[in-house]
């Protein structure tokens, strides 16, 4: 295998991220260290770094107070003769988070960060810095790319539970060196409550962090940002996020379950009935605690193509913002769909601009997969296939659309990843087992959760022709991460030959299925 191996990086990680490793449940929620007793401002939260390109990357801190973020960047670890960053101010505006942009990188380089905050009105007055690192995107394509990918965190009331190790898939995640992580989406669970303890059929119990956001379905700004921070008190995130930067997408669960433009709730947990309220507040949060490029745009929008070297490009979807409402989804007609028409347009330019190897899709949702939607007792679609057979209709429509288009512009190379149903497979569409056929055959891999109920496998639709070349789900609903059933992928690119290697993993990292793709392909 030609992926540069970087021997190193794990050595000295394990004494530079140390701190971030270790900090303990009481510090991470505010119990002050000695520095911070003097009045320094503390980073509890950790750092983590986002799209991250040949020449750039985005870092995230959260202060415990306000504090003036500065980002100081080195070739090694020892930070000699480092370049220094001058970030935003950060207040009670952004929940005292902030991110800083890096250009100028070198390509294919480790970089080490460090994140120092300061005092507003005294400069020399620092906290403990709290330090990161990650790999630029290499502009030698021998140098391969490996990149892992999950989502679904903290869902159907499985919080973080110490007795079991917390969230421990990102451990294993982590071992792999990866050059970046996608979350393919509810990478909070704002309508899932947590108590404290859980009865599980085998007559144990689940014990749960639980905090004073995560005890009602998140309404307000507050509680929309405190289930964000939820999440990093797992000491296993947050070693995870200084060593791997990460490429987030977002689809219901940020918000409430299966929500789409406009819906009003019928939801008696809800006093705030409208979903379009609730979605701003929710992006707002969502843009404090990720460092995502494009949410600083005047549309806050979350689609958008990285660029990741010679080898891959990776088209992020959102098919959360743009959707029309849940239906039966049978329209013979349908210019909204799931993805809206503004958004269709750029993903087939961009595609067709495309001269990356691999172009991967990354999804919130799955293709052929049929996920309904029966919260209002009545039998609508969630995502985008219906379940009948046939003829492309309602949401497939633009589906279909997208798939002629790759065809007819001899686009190479597309692969799509997803998550959602809690569960992990991989689906082989082929024109001749289609009724839709004016495409070339594709791969799609599903991966997930990451730590959530598990659930059994979803039905195919065969109007683009699914065939499960593999599988492992439960044939029960909600079953705890105590049983497992968790999972995420990983990609592997060879800069020598160009194959593309995906790997269904469990939770401890065990390899269930793996599949080769070869390049310069238009259908694999």
């Amino acid at each position: 295998m030609s992926h540069r191996p970087f021997p190193a990086r794990r050595s000295v990680l394990r004494g530079s991220l140390a701190a971030s490793a270790a900090l303990t449940l009481p510090t991470a929620l505010g119990a002050a260290p000695a520095f911070a007793r003097s009045g320094r401002p503390k980073a509890g939260w950790g750092v983590q770094a986002g799209d991250v390109t040949r020449d750039s990357g985005l870092v995230w801190v959260r202060s415990d107070r306000p504090a003036r973020m500065i980002v100081e960047t080195s070739a090694t670890e020892s930070f000699r003769n480092p370049r220094r960053w001058h970030g935003p101010l950060l207040g009670p505006g952004t929940d005292f988070t902030g991110t800083t942009r890096l250009h100028g990188l070198p390509s294919g380089e480790q970089i080490h960060y460090r994140v120092l905050l300061a005092d507003p009105d005294d400069p020399r007055r620092t906290g403990e810095p709290v330090t990161g690192t990650f790999r630029t995107a290499s502009d030698k394509r021998r140098d391969g790319v490996r990149f892992v990918w999950s989502g679904d965190l903290a869902g159907q009331g499985w919080g973080i539970n110490p007795e079991l190790g917390g969230y421990r898939i990102y451990e294993a995640m982590a071992a792999l060196d990866p050059d970046f992580f996608i979350c393919s989406g509810d990478n909070i669970y704002a309508d899932g409550p947590l108590t404290e303890t859980v009865a599980l059929p085998d007559g144990r119990t689940w014990r749960n962090i639980t905090t004073e956001e995560k005890a009602k379905v998140a309404e307000t700004l507050a509680e929309f940002r405190g289930n964000f921070r939820y999440n990093l008190l797992d000491e296993n995130l947050r070693a995870f996020n200084a060593r791997v930067p990460s490429i987030i997408q977002w689809d219901d669960h940020e918000v409430t379950n299966n929500w789409y433009p406009g819906e009003i709730l019928g939801d008696t947990r809800y006093t705030e009935k409208s979903v379009d309220v609730l979605a701003a507040r929710a992006r707002r949060a969502f843009s404090e605690y990720f460092p995502i490029s494009t949410l600083r745009r005047p549309d806050g929008r979350v689609y958008r193509v990285q660029h990741h070297g010679p080898l891959l490009d990776v088209f992020v979807l959102d098919m959360r913002t743009y959707r029309n409402a849940n239906s039966p989804d049978d329209q013979p007609t349908d210019p909204q769909g799931i993805l809206g028409r503004e958004q269709l347009e750029w993903l087939k330019r961009e595609l067709a601009r495309s001269r990356a190897v691999w172009k991967v899709i990354a999804s919130d949702m799955p293709i052929g997969l049929v996920v309904p939607d029966t919260g209002d007792g009545k039998p609508n679609i969630e995502a985008v296939a219906q379940g009948a057979p046939g003829a492309p209709l309602g949401r497939e429509l633009q589906i279909a659309e997208l798939l002629r288009f790759i065809k007819h512009r001899r686009i190479t190379g597309t692969v799509w990843l997803t998550a959602d149903v809690h569960y992990t497979s991989a689906q082989h569409y082929q024109p001749s087992r289609a009724a839709f056929t004016d495409f070339e055959p594709f791969w799609e891999f599903v991966s997930g959760p990451l730590n959530a109920g598990a659930f059994p496998a979803n039905t195919l639709d065969g109007t683009f022709g699914p065939d499960r070349v593999f599988l492992k789900a439960p044939t029960t609903a909600n079953v705890s991460p105590a049983e497992g059933y968790q999972f995420f992928g990983e990609v592997d690119i060879d800069g020598g030959s160009g194959e593309l290697t995906v790997r269904l993993r469990e939770q401890d990292g065990t390899v269930l299925f793996t599949k080769v793709l070869q390049p310069g392909m238009v259908g694999q």
